[in-house]
């Protein structure tokens, strides 16, 4: 694997996560020992941010966020982020606590930002050639495609897989979004980061993946993340098209 361009920090949000926490850190120092991990915990009632501590406590690649109550994914991730940038980090990455993306593939992620030209932003992808999913049964692989599908023709987006939520930054990335005007609070906070980016210009890429159902705890997916998925990405369409037209109509 080529090295990383810095020091690179994992961030993992976690809500009600106790036995999933230590297994998911555990295998991401075994495949890339150097890297940091952030634990953003939105006070679990089952105590994962306590034992989030006492991991802390025992490794120093190990640090922990505490937050006061369940304010969704995407709020999460800008805590994580913003944290990120305090720091020298100049890689961050994004991925589960629950097991569903492998440690295993985070140094092909990690070697996507630098080899063929490089990229800025690296997704971990179910659906480019050699990703793969794994015990999901077949309704939540129809509503994923669906999703990716849905996405792709509202806002004409060439990614294959825009929802997905194991990903690699480049601290510009991170920096130029403003990460502090995300909304986005459920699973639709992959789906806006993407997008701004590629609006952005960033180099974006996908590089394959395995995706395995959790085997321990609970989906976090409910109607109304998905709703707001729906509605905020109709939204970011129309508003995508009538900027073209603008365009279109001030040349002619």
């Amino acid at each position: 694997m080529a090295e990383p361009a810095g020091p690179v920090l994992v961030v993992i949000p976690t809500y009600q996560e106790r036995e999933n926490l230590a297994p998911i850190v555990k295998r991401v120092h075994a495949s890339v020992p150097e890297a940091d991990v952030l634990v953003v915990d939105d006070g679990s009632p089952d105590g994962t941010g306590e034992l989030a501590d006492e991991l802390a406590a025992a490794d120093e690649r190990i640090r922990v966020l505490h937050r006061t109550e369940k304010a969704g994914l995407g709020a999460a991730y800008v805590a994580g982020f913003s944290l990120a940038l305090e720091g020298p980090y100049q890689v961050v990455v994004e991925m589960d606590a629950d097991g569903s993306h492998a440690p295993e593939d985070l140094p092909e992620l990690l070697e996507a930002l630098e080899s063929d030209g490089g990229a800025d932003l690296v997704l971990g992808s179910r659906y480019v050639p050699g990703g793969r999913v794994v015990n999901w049964p077949a309704h939540r692989q129809l509503l994923s495609r669906g999703a990716n599908l849905y996405a792709r023709l509202a806002l004409g987006a060439p990614v294959k897989d825009i929802t997905g939520g194991f990903r690699a930054f480049r601290r510009q990335v991170l920096e130029d979004l403003d990460i502090t005007t995300v909304a986005s609070t459920g699973y639709c906070f992959q789906v806006d980061m993407a997008w701004r980016a590629q609006q952005a210009g960033f180099r974006i890429r996908e590089v394959p993946i395995t995706f395995t159902e959790r085997e321990l705890g609970a989906s976090k997916m409910s109607v109304e993340v998905m709703a707001e998925a729906l509605w905020r990405i109709a939204g970011w369409g129309v508003s995508h098209r009538l900027r073209h037209v603008r365009r279109a109509l001030a040349r002619a």
